[in-house]
């Protein structure tokens, strides 16, 4: 126990230390991304790089010195989730086209799968289940403070039902992660310092994937996959509410844009801060509900709140009028987007 909270500790404190110094190497080089409609402030978007570093690292060093129990799961997993995060670098320094991603996360998601033991049907369904999720991370990253705090909730979340089923190992590698990720959260919560990148966002949303996949391998059907959606139902969420409200306005689905959770929520009259906080909150309700769905605590039917929770969020935030709408000091929402798709 002592050596967890020693690497969880060292993985915190290094993240945040990595972040300062990539955000200085960011200004001075001009690696840096305007967010999703906030014109005219840039910010460095190298904090992926430092969340992915810092948790192979560590994992590795306490591996090898016997301090983290890590097996050859946990290691492989990283490993995927490793050359994820490099195409997400290439993403950052010029982007890469939307096939080569989804064709090199699929690879990723594949070996992740094998690894796993699943048959065929099951483990095709899983491997479009986390190209999925990695890559409305992806999307989601467009507010200060919002996929960061969602993914500290998520990784702990997981790693205590990674601990519940007896994965002591993979409790580890997501408990190193989450460190990770509150160590750059010290930069990017608003007004954000450093962001996460196509690096940090598509890394940490293929290892937490995976991780919520694999602990819920081998259950019953409803409340695995209830524990599952559960997990990451703030980003699955998002990705619903975006893909529906563009293809109502008849606008390009993989197009950036102001159109997110955080953009209604912030139309709605919450701070910056608040949005993260609400995400977060929501988040943790979703992570509690996984966990109690896990260990046989809520009754399998219990896998439904997330789905119908989810649904009327939607359903209340599609109401919200995003396109089009001038802010005060802003330009047009229709107008501030980002290529995302990179292609």
């Amino acid at each position: 126990m002592s050596y967890g909270i020693a690497a969880a500790a060292t993985a915190l404190l290094a993240a945040s230390a990595l972040t300062a110094l990539l955000r200085l190497v960011a200004v001075r080089t001009g690696f840096t991304a305007r967010p999703t409609g906030r014109a005219g402030r840039r910010t460095p978007r190298l904090g992926g790089v430092a969340v992915a570093t810092v948790t192979a690292a560590v994992a590795t060093v306490g591996a090898a010195t016997g301090l983290v129990p890590l097996d050859s799961g946990a290691l492989m997993l990283l490993i995927a989730a490793g050359a994820v995060a490099a195409l997400g670098f290439l993403d950052d320094v010029r982007p890469v086209g939307a096939r080569a991603r989804v064709v090199v996360e699929a690879g990723a998601a594949t070996f992740v799968v094998h690894t796993a033991g699943l048959g065929f049907f099951v483990g095709a369904l899983a491997v479009l289940w986390i190209v999925f999720v990695t890559n409305a991370c992806r999307l989601f990253d467009t507010s200060d403070g919002v996929l960061g705090t969602v993914a500290v909730v998520s990784a702990l979340g997981l790693s205590a039902c990674a601990a519940a089923e007896g994965l002591g190992p993979l409790a580890a590698a997501l408990g190193v992660l989450g460190a990770a990720l509150a160590g750059f959260l010290m930069h990017n919560w608003y007004p954000a310092r450093m962001r996460l990148g196509s690096c940090g966002s598509l890394f940490t949303g293929f290892l937490l994937a995976s991780a919520a996949l694999l602990v819920n391998a081998g259950h019953e059907a409803l409340p695995g996959m209830g524990s599952l959606f559960a997990m990451t139902v703030v980003v699955t969420a998002d990705a619903a509410l975006v893909a529906v409200s563009r293809w109502r306005a008849g606008r390009p689905l993989l197009q950036g844009g102001a159109d997110h959770i955080a953009h209604r929520l912030r139309r709605l009259g919450l701070t910056p801060q608040g949005v993260a906080v609400v995400l977060g909150v929501a988040s943790l309700a979703g992570a509690v509900t996984a966990l109690l769905l896990h260990d046989g605590t809520l009754d399998p039917l219990g896998a439904l709140w997330p789905v119908c929770g989810a649904a009327a969020a939607v359903s209340g935030l599609l109401r919200v009028p995003v396109y089009g709408v001038r802010r005060r000091g802003h330009r047009p929402v229709q107008t501030a987007v980002v290529d995302v798709a990179g292609s």
